[in-house]
């Protein structure tokens, strides 16, 4: 997978062989959620993956966020190793920079790879840092950043370039109070402050119908129309597990919503997709 030893020079700067350290990017996904739901599993994945690689550990410090996800580094006499979690998403963003050759990258990778029960691993960059002689290239940093192929990392900004027609929010609960989710004035309240939350006017009563010929699927089912368009909900009796959509052709943070609804349901966490709709 690497040349863990070999700092990259090109071939028409052989006076540039020297870099001060490299450092990797590595995006994990489909991991196992209940490991990036864990400060201390994560914690757990990057020291392994720091001794087994050969790095010195100085010292780690790990945060867990409200109501989910986890960041954390190990300080290493190399440098660091770091990592954010998304459990939502499946998703681990790892960062490792060193300053030494003893290092084994690809061992450092595969064994989070095996803490984080990943399914697919990217390594999405892999730079020599402080080069040593004159700069490999010169670019004005202004140019760089407009040539750079940049991504969308705040929703708003990007429903605002595309003007979409509506933006869908798909959030999934997970071992939520089964006495919330089977009472049906509960559920229409959560409804009603939803709609405060995000500034959704309703529109006609909110429908809350049970369903229980099938033990599996047993469970209240929601539909609330909106002036912008439907907020709809199942609830699981048999998993305890909320599944809620909210479509609008109105802008809302998608997180906002997940993140009340979870705490509504006093689940343990949740999962999201959002798309928009053209």
């Amino acid at each position: 997978m690497l040349d863990k030893n070999i700092k990259f020079v090109a071939d028409s700067e052989q006076d540039a062989s020297f870099a001060l350290g490299r450092q990797l990017t590595i995006e994990y996904y489909d991991c196992t959620s209940k490991v990036l739901l864990n400060k201390t599993l994560v914690e757990k994945a990057l020291l392994k993956a720091a001794n087994k690689s050969g790095a010195t550990i100085i010292s780690s410090s790990f945060h867990e966020f409200e109501p989910q996800g986890v960041s954390g580094v190990v300080v290493i006499a190399e440098s660091h190793f770091t990592v954010h979690a998304w459990p939502e998403h499946d998703y681990a963003a790892v960062d490792i920079f060193t300053c030494g050759d003893n290092i084994d990258l690809e061992i450092a990778i595969n064994s989070m790879k095996d803490s984080f029960e990943s399914e697919n691993v990217v390594i999405s960059s892999d730079q020599n840092r402080g080069i040593i002689s004159k700069p490999l290239v010169q670019k004005n940093v202004g140019q760089m950043i407009k040539n750079s192929k940049i991504y969308p990392i705040s929703w708003k900004k990007e429903y605002e370039r595309k003007n979409p027609w509506g933006v869908l929010t798909s959030i999934d609960i997970y071992d939520s109070d089964p006495q919330i989710i089977r009472d049906a004035e509960s559920i229409k309240r959560f409804v009603y402050e939803l709609c405060d939350l995000i500034d959704m006017k309703r529109f006609g009563d909110c429908q809350i119908v049970h369903f229980g010929e099938d033990k599996k699927v047993e469970g209240f089912s929601m539909t609330q129309l909106i002036e912008t368009s439907l907020i709809s909900g199942h609830f699981a009796n048999a998993s305890n597990r909320v599944y809620l959509d909210v479509f609008s052709c109105k802008f809302y943070e998608p997180r906002e919503v997940a993140e009340f609804a979870t705490s509504f349901f006093k689940g343990d966490h949740y999962k999201m997709q959002m798309a928009l709709r053209q």
